[in-house]
């Protein structure tokens, strides 16, 4: 009968590390999984169910979580979506003054402005893309 609690222990314990995504309460969930299977098999009483739960839970903590969360729990090397443009070079195909223009950046057209809002870059200007607010590229000719 204690298996049974103990697997159930263990299914619910792994549900709910969905609501958290801090790996706590997979390796608690995990470790009442492995008291489930060594107390239907060694039918211990119930106290070594709770020995074999802390020494369970103690190696993942200390040994399994850590390697977890730093493969899993660092960004993506590469930069994706608009955060990839930041620093890329854009073309000038329409002056760009404080409140108009245009530039090509990556083979799109999107509308920019100057970082500096006194600047006015010319058509046919590099440019380079300081950051993306919204739909606006903020660009900068640079020295």
């Amino acid at each position: 009968m204690a298996a049974i609690v103990w697997l159930i222990a263990g299914i619910v314990l792994a549900a709910a590390e969905m609501l958290t995504g801090d790996l706590t309460l997979l390796m608690l969930g995990a470790a009442a999984l492995g008291t489930a299977g060594v107390s239907a098999a060694a039918g211990l009483p119930l106290w070594g169910d709770a020995l074999v739960f802390a020494a369970i839970s103690g190696v993942l903590f200390l040994g399994v979580r850590p390697v977890l969360r730093r493969r899993f729990g660092t960004p993506p090397p590469n930069p994706t979506g608009v955060d990839a443009l930041t620093g890329k070079s854009a073309l000038v195909l329409e002056e760009v003054a404080a409140h108009s223009g245009q530039v090509k950046l990556g083979g799109e057209v999107w509308t920019a402005r100057p970082l500096d809002p006194s600047e006015v870059y010319e058509a046919g200007v590099t440019v380079y893309v300081m950051k993306i607010d919204g739909a606006t590229a903020v660009v900068w000719k640079g020295p």
